[in-house]
């Protein structure tokens, strides 16, 4: 039950979508996620009502494409399916988006299944009689 917020500089609904559907499709096939579990939010910045920041930190030369990929996830994964999904993503940001894979920035953070709610106010991984 990922949820995923991505943000890009100057970009339009086309490409914001192209790019959900990389980091979904990634999801799906790295992480055995299932197909109808998308829950993202995609925010386009257009520099007058929200900006984005970034250096060339660790030698990868960003640009005005920059897009910010940020997953919330259970906890459970293997560094190497984690390193597969970073790959993946990059792969097909640039097939579906257009986007540079240097300009893909991800990060993930890992929680508890007591860490969510899908509606109605219930936590529907938690353990039962907790």
């Amino acid at each position: 039950m990922p949820f995923v917020r991505i943000d890009a500089h100057g970009t339009d609904a086309a490409r914001l979508d192209a790019l959900g559907r990389a980091v979904h499709d990634a999801l799906v096939e790295t992480l055995g996620i299932p197909h109808d579990d998308r829950f993202q939010v995609l925010t386009g910045h257009d520099g007058a009502r929200g900006t984005l920041r970034y250096d060339d930190y660790l030698g990868v030369h960003r640009d005005e494409g920059i897009v910010f990929v940020a997953i919330t996830l259970r906890a459970g994964r293997t560094s190497e399916r984690k390193q597969a999904l970073y790959r993946r993503i990059a792969e097909l940001a640039e097939a579906y988006a257009g986007t540079e894979p240097r300009n893909v920035f991800v990060t993930l953070t890992e929680n508890t299944s007591d860490d969510w709610s899908l509606g109605h106010g219930i936590a529907q991984y938690a353990p039962r009689g907790t």
